[in-house]
């Protein structure tokens, strides 16, 4: 079998905790921000926690994990 290969995007994107779970950056925080409330701003600091189904999405685009 032939080695699989990780999704560059994925390895950018993406960090695996230690426990499985996927951490994503928010979207829509790059331009255009005029038009969202602060409250709306504010809830995309940091990284957010993907649901289940799309960190088994996250988990296939990356065979053997993300390396750091």
């Amino acid at each position: 079998m032939p080695k699989l290969k990780t999704k560059s995007s994925v390895k950018k994107r993406f960090k695996i905790t230690a426990t499985g779970k996927v951490l994503a950056g928010p979207g829509k925080k790059r331009h255009n921000l005029m038009a969202r409330s602060q409250k709306a701003k504010r809830a995309n600091r940091g990284s957010q926690v993907l649901t289940h189904a799309d960190g088994l999405t996250v988990k296939q685009w990356a065979p053997y994990g993300i390396g750091s």
